[in-house]
């Protein structure tokens, strides 16, 4: 099946991309448009989901948006790819926990190509890496399926500034960091976008 593939230079405004999404979701239901995969970074800004709590935002000087995404609150901004899509599960299967699963594999053999090992958690939905023994997510899911039209996507921390999520509970879980892919290991990941693609248009192809 035929994938929109669109890469943004610019910082992306979150309220923005969200209307580009749904109206895309509109298109793919009524058979106008093909299913689509969008890269791309946002102006700095937290988003709850629609299972966020009003105790993980700790620091109430905060402007919090919300999200139609499943989830709780997270963090979007300056290096951290955010990598958006909207697929038909009618024509994929309606399995959401395969897709899931398809999203975990595709973000743990991205990192692998850099020599970086990664797994998923069954209690908490994301991409992990261990750090001096410590579990820190590196990369966040979160989806909403709209009469089997999946959207949404996931994130991959680059270089973010990792001192903002001292202002929430990233993604509603206690105890445990968040890290990006410089911090992990250094490397050059100017071209992460392509591998991105490479790796999910092979998981959906």
């Amino acid at each position: 099946m035929a994938i929109e593939v669109k890469k943004s230079r610019k910082l992306i405004d979150y309220n923005l991309a969200l209307k580009f999404l749904e109206k895309r979701v509109e298109d793919v239901i009524n058979g106008k448009k093909p299913e689509l995969l969008w890269i791309l970074e946002h102006k700095p800004i937290f988003t709850a989901g629609t299972r966020s709590k009003e105790n993980e935002i700790l620091n109430k000087t905060i402007s919090v948006s919300k999200t139609s995404r499943g989830g709780k609150i997270t963090y979007h901004g300056p290096g951290q790819k955010v990598v958006y899509f909207v697929l038909n599960l009618n024509k994929r299967g309606k399995d959401i926990r395969k897709l899931i699963k398809h999203i975990e594999n595709c973000i743990i053999k991205i990192l692998k190509e850099y020599g970086i090992k990664s797994f998923n958690d069954k209690k908490n939905i994301g991409i992990w890496v261990n750090v001096n023994g410590n579990a820190k997510k590196v990369a966040a899911i979160g989806i909403r399926v709209k009469r089997w039209i999946a959207f949404h996507g996931f994130s991959i921390n680059i270089s973010n500034d990792l001192e903002v999520y001292k202002n929430i509970v990233p993604c509603g879980i206690y105890g445990k960091g968040i890290t990006n892919l410089c911090s992990v290991k250094k490397n050059n990941y100017k071209y992460i976008n392509q591998r991105i693609i490479d790796n999910f248009l092979r998981v959906f192809k």
